[in-house]
Formats: structure tokens, C-alpha cells, sequence
């Protein structure tokens, strides 16, 4: 079996002792749930300022990475145990087994740790290991300093631990010792890592999804949903909800003003939140929000925003810029779902407004039928996000058509502008929003291709009239 000591976050040892046992209880319950899923064998030991793991070793590299992604752990030590090691010469010989073949031609260095009674210090340990190391290898010296080779040593009591790799764990909180948040999920980068960086400080992280682009744009959704919870958040159940609010999008053209229809959509978003959020007995809301990235997020528009919900609403990416967010997606692994996600919140508005006003927009909502917004969330999906397994693969990509080479082409313009797209073939246009009811009275002797200006919002179209209603002659045009 092969052994690891996990060190917890120093926030949880500053803690007072009511609070600091109740969350490494927690950390040790939800390893027991997290690698149980791994291997039965494998066994979890609780103290007051550490764990210890012990695992077979077939199964090694994939506890090894999940002892790192586990929220709680600060830093995870592989490390190699012996008993009965209560003499300085049974120290410095069993090390000396281990090392001394991997010193020849380097400078090294001894630390040690020591925890219980014993006859000798940790100086006395690293003097007398060193010295043996040494006098029995080809080492060519100790550094104190700058050396090539550390030697770290733990000894317990008898018990000595071997220290062969040191790690970096997630840090934060265990999850579950900090309460449920709903993140409004878009799968872009900004919400992705906002439910990571929740997660990572023990907050238990549902997902609510407002679906504004079809059957496919939910599948990619709950696919990076489901990423997020296998890595950092598998301990506990959560929720996945998504809400269809294509039916709110084509509301907010019919009644709101262009400039007011970006701001508009995120209040209407926060308000189906904060009814999903009661129903689910959750205290705040999470979004992805950063301070004057796009124009619905200056200090101005996000006071109107958040007047449409009583809740605690979290940003915690509010002050970072987007390469800094785009970085931590790339480290997490979330980049590549982002990449590939439409950003529909921003593709409504047309010349947003940067500073709306508190009466215009108390005006603009009056217009509004909420009645919309309700019937949408009453008729939510709600699923836990390990249910979601077998079905998030189920679609295959619609084919991209580059040349229009073919008489019987029509493309579709699906932007929201006016402007339609020029071709050598025929052309038209159908707003993305308008798509779902439009399409269906266009002859279907025809072969349709999807256009928008990155090609992403065609593809979940298309994808959406193929799969969800059957239509076999839809395709993607990206020139």
C-alpha cells in the first residue's frame, strides 16, 4: 500500500477547535466518498491537523490526482512508512537503503521533523543521517543551501515517514462546510471559473442554466458542468436546473428598447435565479461577472441588475481581467468547453447602453410580462449532475459547409442585425431568436445553411433543428 500525508489549509488551523474539527471531519468524509468511487481498498485516517491515505498501488496515479484537485488539502506528501524506528541507527540505515544509490555525483541535504519522546532532537537526526549519507555514497557534498538533493523526514513516535514527493493541493475549504450557492451557468470562461474558485472554498456549487440557444447549447453546457463537479466537487450531490428562456428573449425584443435589452436579459436572469435558488432553500447567487468587461458590467448596470433580486449575489471574479480568468481556465482544464461556447447575454443588445438610468429602466421593466419568466421556471429541468452522463453525448456535430458550390443552397443570416449576408446563392434572414418558429414554414425541398459572423450560435442551431425536431437538411455555412 502505498502511503500519503495530506496537509490542511492553514485557514482551517487558525480555527477555533469546534470549527477546525467540524471541517476536518468534513475533508475526511468527503475523501471517503471521493476515493471510495476509486478503489474500496483504499483506507483514510483522521487527526487533528492532518490525514493520511492509504492506497493500492494499481491504482495510485488517479488517487494521487485527486488528493491534489480535493478542496482542504494544501499540500499532499507521497511518502514511504516504517515502524519501530526508535534508534538513530535504524534511521540512518533504512534511509541510507532508500537513497543512497540516487546521490552519486550531487549535494544533498537532510531535514527532519519529530513529533513524540525521544532521546535525540531533529538536529540530531539530520547530523547522523547526513553524516552516514556521506560517509556510504559517492555524494560529492551536504548543502545547506543550494542543493541538489533534499532528504525529508518525518519521525512520529517509532514511526518514520520517508517523504519521496511533495505536492500542491487545491487549498480552500472542504466542500460542504460553507453552505449551497447556484451559479448561473453559461459555459464561457467567466462562469466556469467562478464555479471553481467557489468550489475551491468550500461552497457547495449548483448549476442553473437559462437556455437560449437549443437542445446543443444545453448539452455543451452540462458537459462542462459535469467536468467542473468530477474534478473539484464529486463529494457532494448538486443540482444542474436549466431553464428554457427563449420564450423571455423573444419577450425582451417585442417590449424592451435595444439599449436596455442586455441589462434586461440579466435582471430576468437573476430574477428566475432567485426562484430556483428559494425553491432549493439556497441563500446566493453566483455569476461571472468582472467590472467593465462588456457594457452590461459597469459599476452602473450591475446596481440595475442586481435591484431584480433580493439574494446575496458573489462575483468573485469582479476585479480580475480576462487573461487572467482565461489562464485559470487553461490551468483548470475548462478552457477548451469556454473556447467553443456562444455568448448569447452579449449578441441582443444593440449600442448598449454603458450607464443606464434607475427611472428608464424601472420604466422599461414595467413593459415586461413577467408571466414569461415564471411559466419558464416552473417547467426547469432539474437533474443532478452525475444523471446527466449518459445523455451529454448523445448529439453528433452538424457538417460545415465552406464552398457554395450547390444550386439549392439557402443560406440563413441568423444575427440579430439587420444586415443580411451576401452569397452566390440565395440568402435570408432569420434572427437566432425568431429561428425556432420560422424555419418550419420555409419549404423543406431545400438544403438550409446557417450562417452567424464565428459560426459557433449556427452550429447550436442547426444542431438543435436536426436533433430536437428532426430536420435532416440544416447545415452550418463558415466561409
Amino acid at each position: 500500500m502505498q502511503k500519503f500525508i495530506l496537509k490542511l489549509f492553514p485557514e482551517i488551523m487558525i480555527k477555533g477547535s469546534s470549527a477546525k474539527r467540524q471541517m476536518v471531519g468534513q475533508l475526511y468524509v468527503n475523501l471517503q466518498t471521493i476515493l471510495g468511487k476509486i478503489d474500496s481498498e483504499i483506507t483514510v485516517k483522521k487527526y487533528s491537523d492532518k490525514l493520511e491515505v492509504f492506497t493500492p498501488k494499481s491504482v495510485l496515479p488517479e488517487v494521487r490526482q485527486k488528493l491534489q484537485e480535493t478542496p482542504g488539502i494544501e499540500q499532499v506528501l507521497e511518502v514511504l512508512q516504517f515502524d519501530n524506528m526508535d534508534t538513530l541507527e535504524k534511521i540512518k540505515t533504512k534511509v541510507g537503503e532508500l537513497v543512497i544509490d540516487s546521490l552519486a555525483e550531487k549535494t544533498f541535504v537532510v531535514r527532519a521533523k519529530r513529533n513524540g519522546q525521544h532521546t535525540f532532537t531533529s538536529m540530531d537526526i539530520e547530523r547522523t543521517v547526513g553524516g552516514y549519507l556521506l560517509a556510504h555514497s559517492k555524494a560529492t557534498k551536504v548543502s545547506l543551501k543550494n542543493p541538489e538533493k533534499t532528504i525529508e523526514l518525518e519521525l512520529i513516535g517509532a514511526q518514520l515517514n520517508v517523504i519521496t514527493t511533495r505536492y500542491k493541493g487545491l487549498s480552500g475549504y472542504p466542500i460542504g462546510t460553507q453552505g449551497d450557492i447556484l451559479s448561473l451557468m453559461s459555459g464561457g470562461f467567466d462562469s466556469t471559473v467562478a464555479s471553481y474558485l467557489t468550489m475551491k472554498r468550500g461552497i457547495k456549487t449548483h448549476f442553473v442554466f437559462f437556455n437560449l440557444g437549443g437542445m446543443a447549447h444545453e448539452i455543451g453546457v452540462k458537459q462542462v458542468a459535469l467536468y467542473l463537479w468530477s474534478k473539484f466537487g464529486s463529494s457532494h450531490k448538486v443540482k444542474f436546473v436549466s431553464v428554457n428562456f427563449e420564450q423571455t428573449v423573444e419577450e425582451i425584443f417585442r417590449c424592451i428598447p435595444p439599449t436596455y435589452m442586455g441589462v434586461m436579459l440579466k435582471r430576468l436572469m437573476l430574477r428566475a435565479a432567485q426562484k430556483v435558488a428559494d425553491d432549493m432553500s439556497i441563500d446566493a447567487l453566483l455569476t461571472g461577472e468582472s467590472v467593465a468587461q462588456v457594457s452590461s458590467q459597469t459599476l452602473r448596470n450591475l446596481a440595475l441588475i442586481d435591484e431584480a433580486s433580493d439574494k446575496l449575489i458573489l462575483r468573485p471574479l469582479c476585479t480580475m481581467n480576462k487573461p487572467e480568468i482565461i489562464a485559470i481556465a487553461q490551468k483548470i482544464g475548462t478552457r477548451h468547453f469556454a473556447e467553443s461556447m456562444p455568448e448569447y447575454c452579449g449578441v441582443i443588445s444593440q449600442n448598449p447602453i454603458t450607464h443606464g438610468s434607475f427611472k428608464r429602466m424601472q420604466k422599461v421593466a414595467q413593459k415586461f410580462d413577467y408571466s414569461v419568466v415564471d411559466r419558464a421556471v416552473e417547467e426547469a429541468q432539474v437533474l443532478c449532475v452525475d444523471e446527466i452522463v449518459e445523455d451529454i453525448n448523445t448529439l453528433e456535430a452538424v457538417e460545415i459547409v465552406k464552398d457554395l458550390n450547390a444550386e439549392h443552397f439557402v443560406v440563413i443570416d441568423i444575427r440579430p442585425e439587420e444586415e443580411c449576408i451576401q452569397t452566390s446563392c440565395k440568402s435570408i434572414k432569420i434572427p437566432f431568436h425568431k429561428l425556432k418558429t420560422e424555419f418550419e414554414k420555409l419549404p423543406q425541398d431545400k438544403e438550409y445553411l446557417l450562417y452567424c459572423d464565428k459560426g459557433i450560435m449556427s452550429q447550436l442551431h442547426a444542431q438543435y433543428l436536426r436533433d430536437a425536431k428532426n430536420y435532416t437538411n440544416i447545415r452550418v455555412y463558415r466561409p
